[in-house]
């Protein structure tokens, strides 16, 4: 990258230091930082499922999907007691999910997963969240 050349001593060396950190390390160094800067992390899972489900949405209408039932939401109504899976299963869901906005989603249901999505895409979610140990509900 030409923009490390760029960097000073000091960013370096904390970038090394921050790439050595265990994954819970990480994250008690992003609670620290976020009460010390008086910041919050925001949810980025809303803004993220808009943009699949209205192209899904085009797709659906666009493959010739006329049913009334085209155009679906997926809602997970319990995260079950296996909460590892049920995340793992949202951050394959949808990708853009961190791990942070993933464990809030089963800690508040009932939670949106997919919203006026492909039959088959909530079908396929359902399957996924549901062997994962979660409930879900398709609307």
């Amino acid at each position: 990258m030409a923009d490390e050349a760029k960097l000073s001593k000091t960013v370096e060396e904390l970038v090394e230091k921050i790439s050595s950190l265990s994954v819970l390390e990480l994250s008690e160094l992003t609670k620290a930082l976020q009460e010390k800067l008086g910041v919050s992390a925001m949810p980025t899972a809303v803004a993220p499922q808009a943009a699949p489900a209205d192209s899904g949405q085009a797709q659906g209408e666009a493959g010739g999907q006329e049913a009334g039932g085209a155009n679906q939401t997926l809602v997970m109504t319990n995260a079950g007691a296996n909460k590892i899976a049920v995340i793992k299963a949202l951050r394959e869901i949808n990708q853009n999910l961190t791990l942070m906005d993933a464990k809030a989603m089963t800690e508040n249901v009932p939670a949106e997963i997919l919203k006026d999505a492909k039959a088959e895409d909530v079908k396929a979610a359902a399957e996924k969240l549901k062997a994962a140990g979660a409930n879900v509900e398709v609307k």
